[in-house]
């Protein structure tokens, strides 16, 4: 194997073993935001929660959580057509809470099945 691929090797294993070590607290994080927003005034923490969302997916299919990038990328569509209405009902908020928080339940379980 050439040097350069030997090295760009290294540093995607490097990369992945990071993503690896962080997903933990990143899912402990996305489920401390989902328990925090807040129907009436969801913006500021909805921003968060669809940009770590946003990061999640497209980190995790890049290093082999497939399952787990999907689930992220679904909630964070779902997660952008809530925050363009004006208005949405608490009922359709916990709804999405709730979607989140089977996500993360299923990432701590297994982030490469997500079964």
């Amino acid at each position: 194997m050439h040097a350069a691929d030997r090295h760009f090797f290294s540093r995607l294993a490097s990369a992945n073993a990071g993503f690896s070590s962080r997903l933990p607290a990143t899912l402990e994080r996305l489920a401390g935001l989902g328990a925090q927003l807040e129907p009436a005034q969801p913006a500021a923490t909805a921003a968060e929660l669809q940009a770590m969302l946003h990061t999640v997916a497209g980190s995790a299919v890049t290093f082999g959580y497939r399952s787990l990038g999907q689930r992220a990328r679904a909630l964070e569509q779902r997660l952008r057509v809530l925050t363009t209405f004006d208005a949405v009902a608490a009922s359709e908020w916990a709804a999405w809470v709730g979607e989140l928080h089977l996500f993360v339940e299923a990432a701590r379980r297994d982030p490469r099945s997500m079964a």
